[in-house]
């Protein structure tokens, strides 16, 4: 399929470095889904961690099933080295 500008309002064609240049791009950006993916996993993770961390304060006891919990974010990205891991991943419930 061939790729095309906009010129002044007019269809152009790219050229044969063009579409290699374009081809490259898109295959750049695919390699680095994993990459934005994993990204996205630990933001998340790193969010809900936060949202808990006044349980672990000095003068609070933290309850056994937010310690696993946190413990069970802390550990969500162990071994996950795939797209297919990623959507794998089952999110604990916190308590």
């Amino acid at each position: 399929m061939a790729r095309h500008h906009l010129i002044n309002g007019v269809q152009v064609a790219f050229t044969a470095a063009e579409e290699t240049a374009r081809d490259n791009e898109e295959a750049a950006w695919a390699a680095g889904a994993f990459d934005r993916a994993i990204a996205e996993v630990r933001s998340k993770r790193n969010r809900l961690l936060a949202e808990t961390d006044f349980h672990g304060m000095s003068d609070n006891t933290m309850a056994s099933d937010m310690t696993t919990y946190r413990q069970n974010l802390r550990d969500i990205t162990n071994g996950v080295t795939t797209q297919s891991h990623i959507d794998a991943i089952s999110w604990p419930t916190k308590p």
